[in-house]
């Protein structure tokens, strides 16, 4: 991060400079208030240049390109990148999202995530943790997303919504990767409830 450190006032702006440094440009008004350091620290630094607010609670560099995916998983952290967003993660389908979607567990009050243009899904309590990893974001964040084998599963369920090409499409280059993992498909097909309808797809494209 290039940065005036003239416009540092006290020890305090410096600290979460260094805090905000070691997480890709971007701290939280939480992270501030464990690390000791008064928020309003961060509203001076906002006026001052150092920092932008881009969310309620998030701070950014100037200079550094707002990462919405790492935006919304700060935000609700509850919520799984799924779905079609997870394949975009994944890199098994070239189309970039119009709208992200998350999956959240039963009961959870997804009011202020719809409200954020975020496509909503629910899965039970059991299911919810079932495939869940990290990948980067394209700035570097970790990200918390279903795996492969999940997200198939899921766009099987959800396929009379969901594009049959991209479906189609994510079902041929999984079959044609060495790092496809057939027993763990099945066994989340199984649990899911969608067994029958991907033993269809690998039947053909195996």
């Amino acid at each position: 991060m290039k940065v005036q450190r003239g416009l540092v006032r006290n020890p305090d702006e410096a600290k979460i400079l260094q805090l905000a440094e070691t997480q890709h440009g971007i701290i939280t008004s939480t992270q501030v208030t464990e690390a000791g350091i008064p928020r309003r620290c961060l509203a001076s630094m906002v006026r001052s240049g150092l920092l932008v607010r881009v969310e309620r609670g998030v701070y950014t560099f100037p200079e550094t390109w707002e990462d919405e995916l790492y935006i919304l998983q700060w935000r609700f952290s509850r919520g799984i990148f799924s779905h079609e967003t997870a394949l975009y993660l994944h890199a098994m389908t070239d189309r970039t999202p119009s709208r992200y979607t998350m999956t959240f567990p039963f009961g959870y009050n997804p009011g202020n995530v719809l409200k954020r243009g975020v496509l909503v899904k629910v899965t039970s309590e059991e299911t919810y943790p079932l495939g869940i990893m990290t990948l980067p974001s394209l700035s570097g964040h970790a990200l918390k997303v279903y795996n492969i084998e999940r997200t198939l599963c899921d766009m099987v369920r959800t396929r009379h919504k969901a594009d049959i090409q991209i479906v189609n499409r994510a079902m041929r280059m999984y079959a044609g990767s060495r790092e496809k993992d057939i027993g763990r498909l099945m066994d989340y097909a199984q649990r899911l409830r969608v067994k029958s309808k991907i033993l269809t797809y690998m039947e053909i494209l195996l």
